[in-house]
């Protein structure tokens, strides 16, 4: 009985009280309170923050979150929300209602095409969305409203190509759609948009088996290279004269 009531504890997560939020709270460079409750192993959003709905960025990352509850939105100063790293396959149409957002990170979690909100491209400020490594088919019309987008991230998804709207964003610089199976006979026309790739740091347990076959193949290719460089570098260094070996060699001519 002891050992399913402590199953049944994990399974629930761990609890975030208002205290430990307060403890979370941390000042930016930039003077701006930021509420980090990233990497704490919470599987449901802790409504004990909205005490704290007045912070102007939060963190949620790399956590077990399912779903953001609609009263997100009374993160009305909100300008920074990350939400990569969980389990959300839906966002609420709330996500809609923050006006301030100028950067929203949902990379590495569930959501299809049907789980991106129409309410998304009322986010009219936002300037950096990260949408990469989900599992994405097609992207909302809606977001074609977003005219103050900087930077777009689509990579490791399942775009089968880009739409035209994405080319007449006028702000947009950055875009990331790597690791798609975009048609290769589509034209391409991104060649005034630098393509850029990302690196988040994530623990094993979140990633499948896949994935982390994938990391465990490339890490052995990286440590294959490291390893062949510094035999080469020893290798060419056994072939060099040290300074000690030539004044050796002129005592002896002395001599």
């Amino acid at each position: 009985m002891a050992k399913g009531k402590k199953k049944s504890s994990e399974s629930k997560g761990r609890k975030i009280t208002l205290k430990m939020a307060k403890n979370a709270l941390k000042l930016t460079v930039d003077g701006k309170r930021r509420l980090d409750l990233s990497n704490m192993e919470i599987t449901t959003f802790p409504k004990c923050i909205l005490k704290l709905c007045d912070v102007d960025e939060l963190d949620l990352s790399r956590n077990m979150l399912k779903k953001i509850p609609d009263i997100i939105d009374s993160f009305v100063n909100l300008r920074w929300l990350d939400l990569h790293s969980n389990q959300l396959e839906q966002l609420p149409e709330a996500i809609g209602r923050l006006p301030k957002l100028h950067s929203l990170n949902l990379c590495n979690n569930l959501l299809t095409t049907y789980g991106i909100p129409y309410e998304l491209g009322l986010l009219r400020n936002l300037r950096s969305l990260n949408l990469g490594m989900n599992r994405i088919e097609t992207l909302p019309p809606s977001l074609a409203a977003l005219k103050e987008l900087r930077h777009l991230g689509l990579f490791n998804n399942l775009l089968m190509g880009v739409p035209q709207w994405l080319h007449s964003l006028p702000n947009l610089q950055t875009l990331n759609v790597k690791s798609n199976p975009i048609c290769s006979d589509e034209p391409q026309k991104l060649d005034p948009i630098r393509r850029v790739e990302c690196l988040y740091l994530v623990r094993e347990g979140c990633l499948c088996s896949e994935c982390l076959q994938k990391c465990k193949e490339e890490r052995g290719k990286v440590d294959s290279r490291i390893s062949k460089g510094l035999v080469q570098r020893r290798s060419i260094l056994a072939g060099l004269i040290t300074p000690n070996s030539v004044a050796q060699d002129d005592k002896a001519v002395c001599r």
